[in-house]
């Protein structure tokens, strides 16, 4: 086993090359314990070379709706506004308040830095 850091994409391309070559191995074996440390490997390069992003704001506020098992009626609740007023925001017709931010930061987990970004209109 010849470990060493990944720093180019091609040490992370020959690390994940590997990781297929060693997955499946038996539990305790070294293939395992060198397939357990590439993996990690993998994981820290990612997470320094690769910028996922914020999503954006409705498309979060849909999602953790659906997670939740709520719906566009419960966002009406949540926020304390009409139907209309919910279509608007998720038709990216109006922004949200800063008074809606903060209810959704509480109600439904959603992070401030995602709510506070400007909405996706090409959405």
């Amino acid at each position: 086993m010849r470990i060493r850091p990944l720093r180019t994409e091609r040490d992370h391309d020959a690390a994940l090359k590997r990781i297929e070559a060693l997955w499946g191995a038996r539990p305790g074996s070294a293939r395992s314990e060198e397939l357990e440390v590439l993996a990690t490997l993998v994981e820290a390069y990612e997470q320094k070379s690769v910028d996922i992003g914020l999503p954006d704001p409705i498309e979060a506020i849909l999602f953790r709706l659906e997670q939740t098992g709520q719906d566009r009626s419960d966002l009406q609740r949540i926020l304390g506004v009409g139907r209309g007023r919910v279509s608007e925001i998720l038709n990216r017709k109006r922004g949200l308040s800063l008074a809606m931010i903060r209810t959704l930061v509480e109600e439904l987990g959603i992070a401030a830095e995602v709510l506070i970004q400007p909405t996706n209109r090409a959405a």
